[in-house]
């Protein structure tokens, strides 16, 4: 059985329709999805802020590299153009962690460089599992992290929807 979590954001377009559809292409393997977080760029400012959650998935079949094929099929289905690191995009699916997995490879870093010290990350993974542990760094609940330019949306949610097998 492997757990991941997966942080997933958006600032092109219909941000909140592109949140979901990462919601539901992990539809069959979710266990959580956090609240709605609207936040303030980070990287590169001159753009518009992101609608940010955490999405918390399990699944015996599917390794660290699995979420991560998973995840770019989603962002490819979202038309994401990848034109400027840390740039706008219609969908970003991130793999924050998975079962304690530590990886070097340059296309898969695991835990996700920076997620310790990203509240877009951080508050949203606390709502969803308020004991959570990132490899390395220790209990999610004691990172230290900015919270400035993070509110939650309220007005905001994202659906589970039922699948069916075969769907």
């Amino acid at each position: 059985m492997t757990r991941a979590v997966l942080s997933i954001g958006s600032n092109l377009g219909d941000r909140l329709a592109y949140l979901q559809l990462a919601v539901d292409g992990f539809a069959d393997v979710l266990v959580a999805v956090s609240p709605v977080y609207e936040t303030a760029p980070w990287g590169v400012l001159d753009q518009d802020d992101f609608l940010n959650a955490v999405l918390v998935v399990e699944d015996p079949d599917t390794d660290a590299w699995g979420w991560l094929r998973r995840g770019q099929a989603l962002e490819r289905a979202a038309e994401r153009v990848r034109d400027r690191h840390w740039g706008p995009r219609t969908l970003d699916v991130d793999v924050v962690t998975v079962d304690g997995v530590l990886s070097s490879d340059p296309e898969l870093l695991l835990p996700h460089p920076g997620a310790h010290e990203r509240a877009t990350v951080v508050i949203p993974w606390l709502d969803v599992s308020p004991d959570a542990v990132l490899p390395g760094f220790g209990p999610v609940a004691e990172l230290e992290y900015s919270s400035e330019g993070v509110r939650k949306r309220a007005d905001l949610s994202l659906n589970i929807r039922e699948t069916k097998i075969g769907e």
